[in-house]
Protein backbone atom coordinates (compact mmCIF):
# COMPACT_ATOMS: atom_id res chain seq x y z
CA UNK A 1 0.00 0.00 0.00
CA UNK A 2 1.26 3.48 -0.89
CA UNK A 3 0.67 5.47 2.30
CA UNK A 4 2.16 8.59 0.74
CA UNK A 5 -0.80 8.97 -1.58
CA UNK A 6 -3.22 8.94 1.36
CA UNK A 7 -1.72 11.99 3.06
CA UNK A 8 -3.87 15.15 2.67
CA UNK A 9 -2.12 18.05 0.98
CA UNK A 10 -1.09 20.80 3.43
CA UNK A 11 -2.16 24.36 2.71
CA UNK A 12 0.40 27.14 2.43
CA UNK A 13 -0.97 30.69 2.43
CA UNK A 14 2.02 32.50 0.92
CA UNK A 15 4.97 30.46 -0.29
CA UNK A 16 6.78 33.58 -1.52
CA UNK A 17 7.20 34.67 2.11
CA UNK A 18 8.27 31.40 3.72
CA UNK A 19 9.98 32.18 7.09
CA UNK A 20 13.78 32.27 6.86
CA UNK A 21 15.31 30.33 9.75
CA UNK A 22 19.06 30.81 9.30
CA UNK A 23 20.39 34.17 10.35
CA UNK A 24 23.74 35.65 9.38
CA UNK A 25 26.36 37.58 11.33
CA UNK A 26 26.99 40.02 8.51
CA UNK A 27 24.68 40.76 5.61
CA UNK A 28 25.42 41.39 1.94
CA UNK A 29 26.65 44.93 1.30
CA UNK A 30 26.52 45.95 -2.36
CA UNK A 31 28.64 49.05 -1.65
CA UNK A 32 31.63 46.77 -0.93
CA UNK A 33 31.52 45.31 -4.42
CA UNK A 34 34.84 44.83 -6.21
CA UNK A 35 35.05 44.43 -9.97
CA UNK A 36 37.75 42.66 -11.96
CA UNK A 37 37.13 42.99 -15.67
CA UNK A 38 38.12 40.31 -18.14
CA UNK A 39 41.15 40.94 -20.34
CA UNK A 40 39.82 38.71 -23.10
CA UNK A 41 36.17 39.01 -24.05
CA UNK A 42 34.43 35.94 -25.40
CA UNK A 43 33.42 35.43 -29.00
CA UNK A 44 29.79 36.44 -29.53
CA UNK A 45 27.34 34.07 -31.14
CA UNK A 46 24.95 35.75 -33.61
CA UNK A 47 21.70 36.24 -31.76
CA UNK A 48 19.79 34.22 -34.35
CA UNK A 49 21.96 31.19 -33.46
CA UNK A 50 21.62 31.40 -29.67
CA UNK A 51 20.69 28.19 -27.85
CA UNK A 52 19.19 28.35 -24.39
CA UNK A 53 21.78 28.01 -21.64
CA UNK A 54 24.71 27.16 -23.92
CA UNK A 55 26.69 30.41 -24.02
CA UNK A 56 27.60 32.75 -21.17
CA UNK A 57 28.58 36.38 -20.68
CA UNK A 58 32.06 37.64 -19.79
CA UNK A 59 31.56 38.07 -16.06
CA UNK A 60 29.99 36.47 -13.02
CA UNK A 61 29.11 37.53 -9.49
CA UNK A 62 30.37 35.70 -6.38
CA UNK A 63 29.69 36.18 -2.67
CA UNK A 64 31.02 33.79 -0.03
CA UNK A 65 29.44 33.09 3.34
CA UNK A 66 30.83 31.63 6.57
CA UNK A 67 28.87 30.75 9.68
CA UNK A 68 31.05 32.92 11.95
CA UNK A 69 31.51 36.04 9.83
CA UNK A 70 28.45 36.01 7.59
CA UNK A 71 28.54 37.31 4.02
CA UNK A 72 31.79 38.57 2.58
CA UNK A 73 32.29 41.37 0.04
CA UNK A 74 30.59 40.78 -3.33
CA UNK A 75 32.88 40.53 -6.31
CA UNK A 76 32.39 40.63 -10.06
CA UNK A 77 35.03 38.52 -11.76
CA UNK A 78 35.66 37.08 -15.24
CA UNK A 79 33.46 34.08 -15.97
CA UNK A 80 35.36 30.90 -15.21
CA UNK A 81 35.53 27.65 -13.32
CA UNK A 82 35.34 27.65 -9.53
CA UNK A 83 37.61 25.77 -7.16
CA UNK A 84 35.85 24.13 -4.21
CA UNK A 85 36.52 21.05 -2.13
CA UNK A 86 35.36 17.70 -3.53
CA UNK A 87 34.00 17.10 -0.02
CA UNK A 88 31.68 20.12 -0.31
CA UNK A 89 28.24 18.97 0.79
CA UNK A 90 26.60 20.42 -2.33
CA UNK A 91 28.00 17.38 -4.17
CA UNK A 92 26.90 14.81 -1.62
CA UNK A 93 23.62 16.05 -0.15
CA UNK A 94 22.24 18.37 -2.85
CA UNK A 95 22.48 21.50 -0.73
CA UNK A 96 21.84 23.96 -3.55
CA UNK A 97 19.05 26.17 -4.82
CA UNK A 98 18.76 28.61 -7.68
CA UNK A 99 16.59 31.13 -9.51
CA UNK A 100 15.69 31.85 -13.12
CA UNK A 101 15.10 35.43 -14.26
CA UNK A 102 15.82 37.66 -17.24
CA UNK A 103 17.09 41.09 -18.24
CA UNK A 104 15.79 42.89 -21.33
CA UNK A 105 16.73 45.89 -23.47
CA UNK A 106 13.88 48.26 -24.24
CA UNK A 107 13.51 50.54 -27.25
CA UNK A 108 15.54 53.27 -25.47
CA UNK A 109 18.42 50.86 -24.71
CA UNK A 110 17.55 50.71 -21.01
CA UNK A 111 18.12 47.50 -19.06
CA UNK A 112 14.89 46.15 -17.59
CA UNK A 113 14.03 43.33 -15.21
CA UNK A 114 10.64 41.70 -14.62
CA UNK A 115 9.47 41.47 -10.98
CA UNK A 116 12.95 40.63 -9.64
CA UNK A 117 11.76 41.06 -6.04
CA UNK A 118 9.73 37.86 -6.43
CA UNK A 119 12.83 35.91 -7.44
CA UNK A 120 14.69 37.22 -4.39
CA UNK A 121 11.83 36.15 -2.12
CA UNK A 122 11.68 32.70 -3.66
CA UNK A 123 15.46 32.28 -3.37
CA UNK A 124 15.20 32.84 0.36
CA UNK A 125 12.28 30.44 0.56
CA UNK A 126 14.38 27.73 -1.10
CA UNK A 127 17.43 28.54 1.05
CA UNK A 128 15.35 28.27 4.20
CA UNK A 129 14.09 24.82 3.22
CA UNK A 130 17.72 23.60 2.86
CA UNK A 131 19.03 25.41 5.95
CA UNK A 132 21.27 27.54 3.74
CA UNK A 133 21.98 31.12 4.80
CA UNK A 134 19.44 33.85 4.18
CA UNK A 135 20.17 36.48 1.54
CA UNK A 136 19.66 40.24 1.93
CA UNK A 137 17.14 40.54 -0.90
CA UNK A 138 17.53 44.25 -1.71
CA UNK A 139 21.32 44.21 -1.48
CA UNK A 140 21.70 41.05 -3.51
CA UNK A 141 19.46 42.49 -6.18
CA UNK A 142 21.68 45.59 -6.29
CA UNK A 143 24.67 43.31 -6.87
CA UNK A 144 22.89 41.61 -9.76
CA UNK A 145 22.05 44.99 -11.28
CA UNK A 146 25.73 45.96 -11.15
CA UNK A 147 26.61 42.74 -12.97
CA UNK A 148 24.03 43.53 -15.65
CA UNK A 149 25.56 46.96 -16.19
CA UNK A 150 29.02 45.42 -16.61
CA UNK A 151 27.72 42.85 -19.10
CA UNK A 152 25.09 45.05 -20.77
CA UNK A 153 26.55 44.40 -24.22
CA UNK A 154 25.62 40.73 -23.76
CA UNK A 155 21.89 41.52 -23.60
CA UNK A 156 20.66 40.86 -27.16
CA UNK A 157 18.28 43.40 -28.64
CA UNK A 158 14.84 42.66 -30.05
CA UNK A 159 11.52 41.15 -29.05
CA UNK A 160 11.98 37.70 -27.53
CA UNK A 161 15.69 38.20 -26.90
CA UNK A 162 17.03 38.57 -23.37
CA UNK A 163 19.81 37.75 -20.94
CA UNK A 164 18.90 34.78 -18.77
CA UNK A 165 20.13 35.25 -15.19
CA UNK A 166 20.91 32.28 -12.95
CA UNK A 167 21.50 33.12 -9.25
CA UNK A 168 22.67 30.00 -7.42
CA UNK A 169 23.37 29.25 -3.75
CA UNK A 170 25.47 26.20 -2.87
CA UNK A 171 27.04 24.68 0.23
CA UNK A 172 30.84 24.73 0.03
CA UNK A 173 31.17 23.16 3.49
CA UNK A 174 33.88 20.46 3.15
CA UNK A 175 32.14 17.85 5.28
CA UNK A 176 30.81 14.43 4.34
CA UNK A 177 28.03 14.39 6.88
CA UNK A 178 24.35 15.23 6.83
CA UNK A 179 24.38 18.65 8.48
CA UNK A 180 23.60 22.29 7.82
CA UNK A 181 26.22 24.14 5.78
CA UNK A 182 28.94 26.05 7.61
CA UNK A 183 30.19 27.63 4.38
CA UNK A 184 28.31 28.66 1.26
CA UNK A 185 28.74 30.50 -2.02
CA UNK A 186 26.21 32.63 -3.82
CA UNK A 187 26.98 33.23 -7.47
CA UNK A 188 25.30 34.54 -10.61
CA UNK A 189 26.00 33.64 -14.23
CA UNK A 190 24.23 35.02 -17.30
CA UNK A 191 23.35 33.53 -20.67
CA UNK A 192 22.09 35.41 -23.75
CA UNK A 193 18.99 33.70 -25.15
CA UNK A 194 16.66 34.07 -28.10
CA UNK A 195 12.89 33.56 -28.46
CA UNK A 196 11.66 30.28 -27.03
CA UNK A 197 9.63 29.82 -30.23
CA UNK A 198 11.79 31.44 -32.94
CA UNK A 199 9.37 30.39 -35.68
CA UNK A 200 6.17 31.11 -33.76
CA UNK A 201 4.24 29.05 -31.24
CA UNK A 202 4.58 25.26 -31.41
CA UNK A 203 1.81 23.58 -29.39
CA UNK A 204 2.81 20.50 -27.42
CA UNK A 205 1.29 17.17 -26.48
CA UNK A 206 1.73 15.84 -22.95
CA UNK A 207 2.03 12.40 -21.37
CA UNK A 208 0.02 11.99 -18.18
CA UNK A 209 1.82 9.12 -16.45
CA UNK A 210 0.62 8.22 -12.93
CA UNK A 211 3.74 6.11 -12.37
CA UNK A 212 5.86 9.20 -11.63
CA UNK A 213 5.24 11.91 -9.03
CA UNK A 214 7.00 15.27 -9.10
CA UNK A 215 6.28 16.37 -5.51
CA UNK A 216 4.41 15.30 -2.38
CA UNK A 217 3.05 16.82 0.84
CA UNK A 218 5.78 17.96 3.19
CA UNK A 219 8.43 17.74 0.47
CA UNK A 220 10.23 20.42 -1.52
CA UNK A 221 7.88 20.92 -4.46
CA UNK A 222 7.40 24.60 -3.66
CA UNK A 223 11.14 25.36 -3.77
CA UNK A 224 13.53 25.84 -6.68
CA UNK A 225 16.15 23.24 -5.84
CA UNK A 226 18.07 20.88 -8.11
CA UNK A 227 16.54 17.74 -6.68
CA UNK A 228 13.11 18.73 -7.94
CA UNK A 229 14.43 18.81 -11.49
CA UNK A 230 16.83 15.87 -11.41
CA UNK A 231 14.05 13.36 -10.76
CA UNK A 232 12.08 14.59 -13.78
CA UNK A 233 14.83 14.06 -16.35
CA UNK A 234 14.28 10.32 -16.75
CA UNK A 235 10.48 10.46 -17.08
CA UNK A 236 10.85 13.47 -19.38
CA UNK A 237 13.21 11.60 -21.70
CA UNK A 238 10.85 8.64 -21.71
CA UNK A 239 7.97 10.92 -22.70
CA UNK A 240 10.00 12.39 -25.56
CA UNK A 241 10.88 8.90 -26.82
CA UNK A 242 7.15 8.16 -26.95
CA UNK A 243 6.49 11.28 -28.99
CA UNK A 244 5.42 13.72 -26.29
CA UNK A 245 6.97 17.03 -25.31
CA UNK A 246 6.71 16.82 -21.52
CA UNK A 247 5.16 15.00 -18.59
CA UNK A 248 1.87 16.11 -17.10
CA UNK A 249 2.55 15.49 -13.42
CA UNK A 250 -0.14 13.79 -11.32
CA UNK A 251 -0.48 13.08 -7.61
CA UNK A 252 -2.56 10.66 -5.56
CA UNK A 253 -5.15 7.99 -6.25
CA UNK A 254 -7.59 10.63 -7.50
CA UNK A 255 -5.04 11.87 -10.11
CA UNK A 256 -4.66 15.45 -8.96
CA UNK A 257 -2.99 17.54 -11.68
CA UNK A 258 -0.01 19.50 -10.38
CA UNK A 259 2.44 20.83 -13.00
CA UNK A 260 3.65 20.16 -16.54
CA UNK A 261 7.35 19.49 -17.15
CA UNK A 262 9.08 22.38 -15.37
CA UNK A 263 6.15 24.78 -15.76
CA UNK A 264 2.91 25.66 -13.99
CA UNK A 265 -0.18 24.38 -15.83
CA UNK A 266 -3.37 26.29 -16.70
CA UNK A 267 -6.67 25.08 -18.19
CA UNK A 268 -9.26 27.45 -19.65
CA UNK A 269 -12.68 25.81 -19.82
CA UNK A 270 -16.38 26.29 -19.26
CA UNK A 271 -17.21 25.42 -15.68
CA UNK A 272 -19.38 22.30 -15.56
CA UNK A 273 -21.69 23.72 -12.88
CA UNK A 274 -22.05 27.35 -13.94
CA UNK A 275 -21.23 27.24 -17.65
CA UNK A 276 -19.01 30.30 -17.16
CA UNK A 277 -15.51 30.51 -18.64
CA UNK A 278 -12.96 29.66 -15.95
CA UNK A 279 -9.16 29.64 -15.79
CA UNK A 280 -8.02 26.89 -13.41
CA UNK A 281 -4.60 26.10 -11.96
CA UNK A 282 -3.34 24.14 -8.96
CA UNK A 283 -3.02 26.00 -5.62
CA UNK A 284 0.14 26.85 -3.73
CA UNK A 285 -0.35 23.97 -1.32
CA UNK A 286 3.32 23.17 -0.77
CA UNK A 287 3.69 20.89 -3.80
CA UNK A 288 3.57 23.58 -6.52
CA UNK A 289 6.40 25.92 -7.47
CA UNK A 290 5.22 29.53 -6.97
CA UNK A 291 6.11 30.69 -10.46
CA UNK A 292 6.55 34.40 -11.08
CA UNK A 293 4.87 34.02 -14.46
CA UNK A 294 2.08 32.02 -12.79
CA UNK A 295 1.46 34.81 -10.29
CA UNK A 296 1.55 37.41 -13.07
CA UNK A 297 -1.03 35.54 -15.16
CA UNK A 298 -3.38 35.17 -12.21
CA UNK A 299 -3.16 38.86 -11.33
CA UNK A 300 -3.62 39.99 -14.93
CA UNK A 301 -6.60 37.70 -15.57
CA UNK A 302 -8.29 38.76 -12.35
CA UNK A 303 -7.81 42.39 -13.35
CA UNK A 304 -9.60 41.71 -16.65
CA UNK A 305 -12.76 40.69 -14.81
CA UNK A 306 -13.92 38.76 -17.89
CA UNK A 307 -13.97 35.21 -16.52
CA UNK A 308 -13.53 33.28 -13.30
CA UNK A 309 -9.98 32.61 -12.09
CA UNK A 310 -9.59 29.66 -9.73
CA UNK A 311 -6.70 28.20 -7.74
CA UNK A 312 -7.73 24.80 -6.39
CA UNK A 313 -6.95 21.14 -6.39
CA UNK A 314 -8.46 19.48 -9.45
CA UNK A 315 -8.13 16.09 -11.06
CA UNK A 316 -7.27 14.67 -14.44
CA UNK A 317 -10.81 13.27 -14.53
CA UNK A 318 -12.13 16.85 -14.59
CA UNK A 319 -9.75 17.72 -17.42
CA UNK A 320 -10.74 14.64 -19.43
CA UNK A 321 -14.44 15.39 -18.90
CA UNK A 322 -13.96 18.98 -20.10
CA UNK A 323 -12.31 17.66 -23.26
CA UNK A 324 -14.86 14.96 -24.04
CA UNK A 325 -17.85 17.19 -23.21
CA UNK A 326 -16.63 20.03 -25.44
CA UNK A 327 -16.11 22.46 -22.56
CA UNK A 328 -12.36 22.82 -22.94
CA UNK A 329 -11.39 26.16 -24.53
CA UNK A 330 -7.58 26.03 -24.42
CA UNK A 331 -4.62 25.17 -22.17
CA UNK A 332 -1.05 26.30 -21.61
CA UNK A 333 1.98 25.93 -19.38
CA UNK A 334 3.66 29.01 -17.89
CA UNK A 335 7.26 29.76 -16.92
CA UNK A 336 10.22 32.10 -17.25
CA UNK A 337 11.72 30.64 -20.42
CA UNK A 338 8.64 30.57 -22.65
CA UNK A 339 6.14 32.79 -20.76
CA UNK A 340 3.39 30.48 -22.06
CA UNK A 341 3.48 27.19 -23.97
CA UNK A 342 0.24 26.13 -25.72
CA UNK A 343 -1.00 22.59 -25.12
CA UNK A 344 -3.04 20.86 -27.82
CA UNK A 345 -3.49 17.44 -26.25
CA UNK A 346 -2.40 14.75 -23.82
CA UNK A 347 -2.48 10.99 -23.42
CA UNK A 348 -3.50 9.01 -20.35
CA UNK A 349 -3.20 5.20 -20.27
CA UNK A 350 -3.17 5.03 -24.05
CA UNK A 351 -6.21 7.26 -24.56
CA UNK A 352 -5.68 10.52 -26.45
CA UNK A 353 -7.44 13.75 -25.52
CA UNK A 354 -7.41 16.76 -27.82
CA UNK A 355 -7.27 20.30 -26.47
CA UNK A 356 -8.49 23.15 -28.73
CA UNK A 357 -6.20 26.01 -29.66
CA UNK A 358 -8.43 28.64 -31.28
CA UNK A 359 -11.88 27.44 -32.31
CA UNK A 360 -12.31 30.49 -34.56
CA UNK A 361 -9.05 29.97 -36.44
CA UNK A 362 -8.12 26.39 -37.45
CA UNK A 363 -4.64 27.58 -38.49
CA UNK A 364 -3.83 29.17 -35.12
CA UNK A 365 -0.93 27.68 -33.16
CA UNK A 366 -2.10 29.06 -29.80
CA UNK A 367 -5.37 30.03 -28.18
CA UNK A 368 -6.62 33.59 -27.77
CA UNK A 369 -5.91 33.73 -24.01
CA UNK A 370 -2.49 32.13 -24.48
CA UNK A 371 -1.60 34.77 -27.07
CA UNK A 372 -2.99 37.54 -24.89
CA UNK A 373 -0.86 36.47 -21.94
CA UNK A 374 2.27 36.20 -24.09
CA UNK A 375 1.74 39.62 -25.67
CA UNK A 376 0.82 41.37 -22.42
CA UNK A 377 3.64 40.01 -20.29
CA UNK A 378 6.22 40.48 -23.03
CA UNK A 379 4.98 44.03 -23.56
CA UNK A 380 5.56 44.73 -19.87
CA UNK A 381 8.97 43.08 -19.88
CA UNK A 382 10.24 45.27 -22.73
CA UNK A 383 8.70 48.48 -21.38
CA UNK A 384 6.13 48.78 -24.17
CA UNK A 385 3.30 48.51 -21.67
CA UNK A 386 3.94 50.77 -18.64
CA UNK A 387 3.71 48.70 -15.47
CA UNK A 388 5.27 48.59 -12.00
CA UNK A 389 6.46 45.03 -12.70
CA UNK A 390 9.04 46.32 -15.18
CA UNK A 391 12.09 47.59 -13.29
CA UNK A 392 14.62 49.84 -15.05
CA UNK A 393 18.22 49.15 -13.97
CA UNK A 394 20.16 52.39 -13.30
CA UNK A 395 23.51 52.55 -15.07
CA UNK A 396 25.31 55.20 -13.04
Amino acid sequence: MNFLRKVPLPRTSNVFSRPVFRSFSSGIDASKMTTTLTTQTKERIPKEDLKFGQSFSDHMLEIDWEMKDGWGAPRIVPYGNMSISPAASVFHYALECFEGMKAYKDADNNIRMFRPDKNMQRLNSSASRLSLPAVDEDQFLECIKKLLVVDKSWIPEGQGYSLYIRPTLISTHPYIGVAAAQNARLFVICSPVGPYYPGGFAPVKLLADPANTRAWPGGTGDTKIGGNYAMGIGPGQDAIKKGYAQCLWLFGDDLQVTEVGTMNQFWFWKNKETGRPELVTAPLDGTILPGVTRDSILKLCRSFGEFDVTERQYTLHEVMDACTEGRMIEAFGAGTAAIVAPVNGFTYLGQDFNVPLDSDDPSAMAGKLTMRMADTIQGIQYGEIPHEWSVVVPEN
